[in-house]
């Protein structure tokens, strides 16, 4: 007989990348994009703005170049996803919100549950939209998306906002199917279509 372990870390088959969005503000509209960059200090790159830190060019081998602190990724993947403390303990670097991301079976049920004919991830202000695989059995666990590496840090739960976007009752519609948070331990960048796989 399996473990409650074991039965937590069991995952019928792996997820797909079916959407993408950025804002380029902290209130903005959410924009749908085909890739997006994501890099362990800041998330992905250009939601709210963010940008690699300048402090970063020694780091990147970028040191001397002009305007590197405002391109985005510098191309090679950066794993600066963690510090380490000594005698091999590491501690992970970045917010725990670097990166949100909602199950797309989920988007009908929000829908029905506001009375509405259908919602977009855009309303739901998510930055990444995957299907076939259950996300909440990723909340305390590291999955990669492509050759990025992400830590699955919580639930993602609803903010007031959802009254505006969804009407009366749009907070309470998408409690429970808001998807997950997590950070990027290993950057590079997350493509429209590639696969979701939890690593062992």
């Amino acid at each position: 007989m399996l473990t409650m372990q074991e039965l937590r870390e069991r995952l019928p088959r792996s997820g797909r990348i079916e959407w993408i969005g950025l804002r380029s503000e902290r209130r903005g509209h959410v924009d749908s994009v085909a890739q997006a960059e994501a890099h362990p200090l800041v998330g992905l790159i250009g939601d709210h703005g963010k940008r690699v830190p300048g402090r970063l060019k020694a780091l990147t081998g970028e040191a001397g170049e002009r305007g590197v602190e405002d391109r985005p990724m510098l191309g090679a993947p950066v794993n600066l996803g963690a510090v380490n403390l000594g005698a091999g303990a590491t501690q992970p670097m970045g917010g725990k919100r670097q990166v949100t991301l909602i199950q797309a079976e989920h988007l009908p049920v929000i829908a029905a549950l506001a009375g509405l004919d259908a919602v977009t991830p855009g309303e739901l202000r998510r930055n990444i939209v995957v299907s076939g695989l259950p996300l909440l059995a990723l909340k305390d666990r590291r999955f990669r998306i492509g050759g990025v590496l992400l830590e699955g840090t919580g639930e993602c739960h609803p903010c007031s906002r959802m009254e505006e976007a969804l009407g009366p009752g749009g907070y309470n519609a998408v409690r429970g199917h808001g998807g997950i948070t997590a950070r990027v331990l290993e950057g590079g960048t997350v493509v429209l279509g590639a696969t979701l796989v939890a690593e062992e």
